[in-house]
């Protein structure tokens, strides 16, 4: 049988192949990091006395506690502003590439790597925030962890997942006008049900598809955790 785009990725990554029930175990190509879910993630590592195996594939940026104005003044929220503050420090202590609120190259933490070249087709990525999904646009496997994971992808590169299921959806012809990406991935949520999505990974086909953008794509693919 054939394979899948996001099944040939796996199989790339594939470290161990998973026995009786288990989980198999995925090389991490890129981890991106934020402010609110790395703290826990670095604080294990210290206790266990561990470095980041690979370093160079981990970077970290802030962004949901930035302010959109007056950046250059103290961050009003005190729970905010200890985050970066930690973000910061943990970065330096471990030597995590950080770009922080000012840096030119700091941004929302979904688009940020596309930005700077760093997602890649064939990648397998991953973030501790759901909408990882993002960089599915660019034919990566990505999606969100959770804070023990980005503690685990720091401390081995790798990630121990359950293989998943295959959902192709097709949209052909041209798209009315006026109709927009969200309009799109709204409607497929309401064809397929908020939890139609669960357990697999979505692979968008199609005439329509094609002519979208990258900023739709991306969208879309955003998008998908709703679903």
């Amino acid at each position: 049988m054939g394979t899948t785009l996001a099944e040939k990725v796996w199989a790339d990554h594939l470290v161990r192949k998973g026995t009786d029930g288990a989980p198999d175990l995925l090389y991490i190509d890129l981890m991106l990091m934020h402010e609110v879910t790395s703290p826990q993630a670095f604080e294990g590592l210290r206790l266990a006395g561990r470095k980041p195996r690979h370093v160079d594939q981990l970077i970290a940026t802030e962004d949901h506690n930035t302010p959109t104005v007056d950046i250059d003044k103290p961050n009003p929220d005190e729970t905010s502003s200890l985050q970066l503050t930690t973000l910061e420090k943990n970065c330096k202590e471990f030597g995590v590439r950080l770009h922080p609120l000012g840096d030119a190259d700091q941004g929302v933490v979904h688009a940020f790597a596309p930005v700077l070249g760093l997602t890649q087709p064939g990648m397998t990525i991953v973030c501790g925030d759901s909408h990882t999904s993002t960089h599915g646009a660019f034919g990566a496997l990505a999606f969100g962890i959770g804070t023990s994971e980005v503690e685990h992808v720091m401390a081995t590169q790798t990630l121990s997942l359950k293989p998943f299921k295959t959902m192709a959806v097709n949209i052909e012809g041209d798209l009315p006008k006026g109709v927009t990406a969200k309009d799109i991935i709204l409607a497929i949520i309401a064809k397929i049900g908020t939890g139609g999505g669960q357990g697999y990974v979505i692979e968008y086909r199609g005439e329509a598809l094609k002519k979208l953008s990258m900023d739709a794509r991306m969208t879309i693919c955003n998008m998908s955790i709703e679903a």
